[in-house]
């Protein structure tokens, strides 16, 4: 793969991410890149106590406080608060389109460049563990399977990705999912989400 994040930079610059007009609580999520010939995808495996998401696997992010100017500084200080990773480190490169969590988060997910060796510290209040995943591994098809999942009481098939031991699948494989076919021209099936869907 010759420099994917330049690539990447100029996909998403031309990339018009999909906006939704939907009424209730926000989220931020980082979708952060280190910078390396085989950039690696920060993941975090959310601690399992937690009430929501609990033990799954899913980017730093959360939901909008009322003091966050916008849904990038959510998403940069709740990855600030979960993985000790400083704003200061974060190169935002642009956006992805808005999905619908369960929980009915409209989220809005940001793309960052960050130094490779940063040493990130997962907090223990909500994260079990941090996990760099490589790009190369998730574009190798062969790592990919589809699963089955209702999404209010509609059958959904998105692709999911085994990572040591876990499954990184549902809104966290789909954001995953369209960067790849965004950035990478990966052809990643995606049918159109049903909060998508609803808008026509």
């Amino acid at each position: 793969m010759t420099d994917p994040l330049h690539l990447l930079r100029q996909r998403l610059q031309r990339h018009r991410p999909r906006r939704l007009r939907t009424v209730g609580g926000e989220a931020g999520v980082l979708l952060a890149l280190t910078d390396r010939a085989d950039p690696e995808v920060i993941l975090t495996r959310r601690a399992p106590h937690l009430s929501t998401h609990g033990g799954e696997m899913a980017f730093p992010g959360g939901k909008r406080d009322p003091a966050d100017r916008d849904l990038l500084a959510t998403a940069l200080r709740e990855a600030e608060e979960e993985i000790a990773l400083s704003p200061g480190q974060v190169e935002v490169i642009g956006s992805l389109g808005q999905v619908v969590s369960k929980h009915r988060l409209q989220v809005t997910p940001w793309v960052g460049v960050i130094p490779p060796c940063l040493p990130l510290v997962a907090s223990p209040d909500e994260i079990d563990s941090i996990h760099r995943v490589p790009l190369s591994y998730l574009l190798d098809p062969a790592n990919r399977r589809t699963d089955r999942f209702d999404f209010a009481g509609t059958p959904c098939h998105l692709p999911a990705w085994p990572w040591q031991g876990e499954r990184i699948w549902g809104l966290t494989a789909y954001i995953l999912a369209e960067l790849l076919n965004v950035g990478f021209d990966a052809d990643i099936p995606l049918r159109p989400r049903p909060e998508h869907q609803a808008r026509g």
